[in-house]
């Protein structure tokens, strides 16, 4: 048996895996997964294309909690993912452009709460 902490864990893991796949399918190359700065944290996931750098925040919930993903990422965990990407750009020596986007999961328990019977769905707010 999982504890609360494990289950939700494995629950931000697969939102994580879900994202990178979506990413991908967008043309994004996955550059870093859970890449971590000691003073600002961690970006969930880097990606690129030929055009920009991508600094995504992944937030993953079940489908009736109380808030939404979105709704979770305030002004504070904004700019400490602001201060990680601008930190990542700089110890990269990139020069593309960036943006901080975020791609947000809801997972339902059963299908039938869904007419369309997905297990998932998947929102990516670009320019968070």
């Amino acid at each position: 048996m999982q504890t609360e902490r494990e289950e939700a864990s494995l629950l931000g893991k697969t939102g994580e895996d879900l994202a990178a796949e979506y990413l991908k399918s967008k043309g994004y190359v996955i550059i870093k997964r859970n890449w971590r700065d000691s003073r600002y944290g961690e970006i969930d996931i880097v990606a690129e294309n030929c055009e920009e750098i991508l600094f995504v925040e992944v937030r993953t919930r079940k489908y009736g909690a109380l808030v939404t993903g979105a709704e979770t990422v305030d002004i504070h965990k904004l700019s400490r993912i602001k201060n990680a990407a601008e930190m990542f750009m700089s110890r990269f020596n990139t020069s593309l452009p960036f943006r901080l986007d975020l791609i947000e999961i809801t997972y339902y328990n059963n299908k039938s709460d869904r007419q369309d019977g997905k297990k998932f769905t998947l929102r990516h707010i670009k320019n968070i």
